[in-house]
């Protein structure tokens, strides 16, 4: 088996925790991976990892190197995606990477470049672990680095997990989407948002009070975004804590009014998002979600994978 050839790529927050970082680099490296780009872990500019022009740097140069990587992986979320979005060379990323093997991946503020690849130019990217919190972790998640490889070593793959929904013997089939609820919720209304239509959403957030994760999911609902699609999947939401002033209401409630306010399939307990257990998730592939008994199953194909051998 061949040498994986990992990129690294700083779309957003400087790498602040620099151990996280040489931990991640070093298990990846122990794994029989190759890395390139480790100079973004040395740049900073205020809160971001280098200039604007840097970091689109990093994403437009997969448009023009000589070889492509195995996997384009981002090294931490944060904000600073936002800002790159009016100058990525949409039309000659789709012309390199949309007929690639190449695995592009990050979870958080990512979201706003994956919601941006998708509309502009089609491409179909991961919503996964990146190189700080997840493989640079004290204590790596088995479970998050075991899916990882074993969905972007295959053309398909199939996750299941425990849900409290009560939609019972859903079967549902669309385009698989989603990631952090309010960086979706910030570029609804502009070019970078994909139109998708019967997808399969799935959300997830952090550090968001009940009440605002209930406001954006209803941004979504009034947007006609939510009716648009087959089902919600609903990832984690950490640190998403009430307020005494909340009088006892939270997520659940939350959560609660949303399934009844959209009369549409929420499903819960999807490990995605900022907790060190996740699933990695092709964004725009196909998908089919299955729900009985408790128990809810994604399967889902057609996304860039590596070649056999690497």
């Amino acid at each position: 088996m061949s040498e994986t050839a990992i990129r690294l790529i700083a779309p957003s927050g400087y790498p602040h925790d620099r151990a996280a970082m040489a931990r991640g680099v070093a298990r990846l490296r122990e794994a029989g991976c190759e890395l390139d780009g480790l100079e973004v872990l040395d740049r900073s500019e205020q809160r971001y990892a280098g200039s604007d022009a840097e970091r689109a740097a990093d994403l437009n140069a997969l448009a023009t190197r000589d070889a492509l990587p195995d996997i384009a992986l981002a090294i931490r979320g944060g904000y600073g995606a936002t800002r790159l979005l009016t100058q990525l060379h949409y039309d000659a990323l789709r012309e390199r990477l949309g007929s690639s093997s190449t695995v592009l991946v990050g979870h958080s503020d990512f979201t706003a470049l994956q919601l941006a690849l998708h509309a502009k130019s089609g491409l179909c990217t991961f919503s996964g672990p990146m190189l700080g919190a997840d493989f640079g972790a004290e204590t790596l998640s088995e479970f998050t680095w075991r899916h990882f490889w074993d969905t972007v070593r295959a053309p398909a793959a199939q996750v299941e997990w425990a849900t409290t929904s009560d939609a019972d013997h859903l079967d549902v089939e669309g385009p698989l989407w989603g990631g952090n609820l309010a960086v979706l919720c910030s570029l609804l209304g502009t070019p970078y948002f994909p139109a998708i239509e019967g997808g399969i959403l799935f959300v997830e957030d952090v550090g968001e009070p009940p009440f605002r994760i209930e406001r954006m999911l209803y941004q979504l609902h009034l947007s006609g975004v939510l009716g648009r699609q087959r089902a919600l999947l609903l990832g984690d939401f950490s640190q998403c804590r009430p307020s005494s002033y909340d009088n006892g209401y939270g997520l659940v409630d939350s959560f609660a009014q949303i399934r009844r306010a959209s009369a549409m399939p929420v499903i819960d307990g999807l490990p995605i998002g900022h907790e060190p257990d996740k699933f990695t998730l092709p964004f725009g592939a196909p998908a089919r979600l299955q729900v009985a008994g408790g128990r809810a199953q994604l399967s889902f194909s057609g996304y860039p994978h590596l070649p056999p051998g690497v």
